[in-house]
Formats: structure tokens, C-alpha cells, sequence
């Protein structure tokens, strides 16, 4: 799989790439304890820190990151970027535009007080033959401060303008800054034929499978790490380890 992003020539020495995913873990996940005590238990059980499935979703396709900071003020957002004249024309200078609220209408997070937020994409994505491209929240970061609209485009077609990402601001109050660098958008290709699905009872060998499985993985830590997890990894460009340490720490 080969995904190729394009941007106004005028930008390419200056926007943040796109990065893998995993280099863009955040330093929560980093900092959390790998046991925690449970008093319901009445000893130490692992922590999310130890659940590879949890773990290989954040650290899943690419991230897509803020060009700039932002700041904001309870609802108000402002930036300062100064962006050199563009060879397309009709290409946005702006990180954030916004969608209002009636386009949001019946839906359970609409406000008519507020607006939706879209991160404008200074990079086009294109996709091979057959792919669409899953876009979402970043997986598990309920500490930033807005919630991605999921959405799914079909990036083996769409790839003459940038894709932008629709987000509802969910902290109100908030005060401060997004940094350059912030992962607004984790997304991942996605084959676009339907799967077949097929719903069978258990045989009488998988269903022996089936309890063998369960008591070894109540009983044993790291069968799923260690037996069944599939090995992940991938080129990692200079300028991806350093875009990635900026963006790893918000």
C-alpha cells in the first residue's frame, strides 16, 4: 500500500507531515502505570497500558497534524501564521474554518449556540485502486479538546483537493493553545468491497478450542502478545521521527 500526499509547492518545506500513527502516541499512555491496584480484586491488575488491542489501535494508519497553534479563548480562535503567496489559487490560508450549526441539525451533538469546526487539509491523499480512506477522532484521545467527525472518502478517486475534517469543540471553557503539531484526524485505507458474512454455530472441536483459549488467557499473561499479535512496523523517515516527537507530546 502506497499513499501518496501532495501539497501546494510553496508549502512543502513548511507544513507538518503526515506520520505514522504510532509516532504520535501521547505521553499519558507513555506515563501510565502498567499495573494499577484494584480493590475489587484486592491486588494489582494491568492497565490498558498492557492490552496490545488498545495499543495497535492509536498506533493504526497515519495522523494527519494542526499546520500551526492555535489558540483559543472559551469558544474564540485565533492564529498567526504567515503563509508566503500560494501557487494555487484556490487553496485555504487558514488552519480552521467552520460549519454552522444548522448543517448539524438532528444529529445528538448539534448546538445552536456553537458551530462545528473543520481543520482545513493543506495535503491532498491518494490511494491506490480500490481504497477508501477511514477517517476519526484519534483513537482514544478524549484529552483533546474536540471530537472528530468520523467520516469515509473515497481517496482512490477524490485526490485533486485536500480532504478536511469536521470536529465539534466538546470543551467550552477551555483556554490555551493547540500546538502545531496536535493530531487532528488518525486515518487508515480501507477496502471498499463488502465482506461476506457468514454466522455458523460451533463444532464440537472448536468449542474444546474455544474453552482451552478462555482459561489459558485468564490464567496466563501475554498469550495474545506473545502468540497472536501480529508484528507491526514500517519505514519511519528523519522527518518523520521529528515530526513525531513534536506531535507525541500533547
Amino acid at each position: 500500500m502506497h499513499i501518496i500526499f501532495r501539497c501546494d509547492p510553496a508549502l512543502i518545506d513548511l507544513l507538518p507531515r503526515p506520520i505514522p500513527a504510532r509516532l504520535a502516541l501521547p505521553d499519558w499512555l507513555r506515563n501510565m502505570p502498567t499495573k494499577a491496584f484494584s480493590e475489587l480484586h484486592g491486588r494489582d491488575i494491568r492497565t490498558v497500558k498492557q492490552c496490545p488491542p488498545f495499543v495497535d489501535a492509536m498506533s493504526h494508519g497515519f495522523m494527519i497534524l494542526l499546520p500551526c497553534d492555535v489558540r483559543v479563548d472559551r469558544g474564540s480562535f485565533s492564529w498567526e501564521w504567515d503563509l508566503p503567496p500560494l501557487t494555487v489559487k484556490e487553496h485555504p490560508r487558514s488552519p480552521l474554518s467552520f460549519h454552522v450549526p444548522a448543517q448539524t441539525t438532528g444529529a445528538p451533538f448539534h448546538s445552536a449556540d456553537f458551530s462545528a469546526l473543520k481543520f482545513n487539509s493543506y495535503w491532498t491523499i491518494e490511494l491506490e485502486t480500490g481504497w477508501s480512506l477511514f477517517t476519526t477522532h484519534p483513537v482514544n484521545r478524549d484529552d483533546l479538546p474536540f471530537r472528530l467527525l468520523t467520516g469515509l472518502v473515497d481517496a482512490d478517486r477524490f485526490t485533486d483537493a485536500g480532504i478536511n475534517f469536521p470536529a465539534i469543540w466538546t470543551q467550552p471553557e477551555f483556554t490555551g493553545v493547540l500546538p502545531k503539531g496536535t493530531p487532528v484526524a488518525q486515518c487508515f485505507p480501507v477496502p471498499r468491497s463488502a465482506p461476506a458474512l457468514v454466522c455458523e454455530s460451533f463444532t464440537p472441536e472448536q468449542a474444546t478450542r474455544y474453552n482451552r483459549m478462555v482459561a489459558e488467557v485468564l490464567t496466563t499473561p501475554g498469550v495474545y502478545r506473545k502468540r497472536f499479535r501480529a508484528k507491526r512496523g514500517g519505514s519511519v523517515d528523519k522527518t518523520d521521527r521529528q515530526s513525531g516527537n513534536q506531535s507525541g507530546n500533547q
